[in-house]
């Protein structure tokens, strides 16, 4: 790539330069736009003019300020779909944005790179906001103290291993569903309860890399009914593919006896709460300074 053949282009003040965009979604997929009337490749990635993907005036400046735009496109059935961003599976996507000499791709400069935030969809178009790097500076830093463990089950501080069969099950949905409940046999060798607050994820169909938190997990009528908090935003039918994961609910007990995990728990258990600060003395109540844990 030759960024000083770019700006030599450009000095001659008769130019032919065009934008590529590239999305990658979270589920790996990658897809090229560009504003040109042709298609162009680079990097790997094939730009397609038929999408009719803008943009706004990237906003540039030194310093660490966030900047941020939009980009405006057309709803299609083969590139950006209504289904896919109701979905959720351009939520967080990352996006890259090159000025691009059409005759001679390696000359060009990478504009802007960042993601995805808020989509909005309207009269058969959509509008996304563009999202700097410098936007992680707006992300709350430093570690919270609290009863309740601050990990995620299975990241890199909680270290447990999710993948355990144990603590994991696929199956395929032998009921219809609403894409928040779910109606599935027994399980027997899994207690009632024991994927609350965990994840389901499916693994097969056209919902496909969807996934969703779950919010109750109970045996009902000798089945397990599983709910989601949020519904999966793509239809699901029967003989698609799930896979269950078990949940946490931050307590100190769950970790030590449900994961025994507990040398790697995150929360402080024994810190005072604030009836404790607040309290004053009285005659029946000790407060000598001592440990509060027995």
């Amino acid at each position: 790539m030759s960024a000083s053949s770019l700006f030599e282009h450009l000095q001659t003040g008769a130019t032919h330069v065009c934008h590529c965009w590239s999305v990658t979604r979270r589920d790996g997929r990658v897809i090229g736009f560009t504003d040109h009337d042709r298609a162009l490749s680079f990097e790997g990635i094939t730009f397609s003019p038929e999408a009719g993907l803008s943009a706004r005036a990237l906003a540039s400046s030194a310093g660490l300020s966030v900047n941020n735009t939009a980009a405006i496109g057309v709803l299609s059935s083969d590139a950006i779909t209504e289904a896919d961003i109701a979905a959720g599976r351009y939520d967080g996507a990352e996006v890259a944005v090159w000025l691009v000499c059409w005759d001679d791709v390696a000359a060009r400069q990478m504009r802007f790179r960042g993601q995805l935030g808020e989509i909005t969809r309207h009269g058969g178009a959509f509008e996304a906001e563009l999202l700097g790097l410098t936007e992680a500076i707006n992300e709350p830093q430093g570690r919270s103290y609290l009863k309740t463990c601050s990990a995620v089950l299975g990241d890199a501080r909680c270290q447990f291993q999710t993948n355990d069969p144990s603590y994991m099950i696929t199956i395929p949905l032998a009921a219809e569903t609403d894409g928040q409940t779910f109606r599935l046999p027994r399980l027997p060798l899994f207690n009632a309860r024991w994927f609350e607050h965990g994840m389901l994820e499916v693994i097969s169909g056209a919902a496909h890399g969807l996934r969703g938190a779950i919010k109750s997990d109970a045996i009902v009528d000798d089945a397990r009914q599983i709910a989601l908090w949020s519904p999966i935003a793509a239809p699901l039918v029967v003989g698609d593919t799930v896979r269950l994961t078990a949940g946490c609910d931050k307590r100190a007990a769950t970790c030590r006896e449900k994961f025994a995990n507990f040398l790697n728990y995150q929360g402080f258990p024994d810190i005072p709460g604030d009836d404790w600060l607040l309290s004053v003395p009285r005659s029946d109540q000790a407060k000598s300074g001592g440990s509060l844990s027995r």
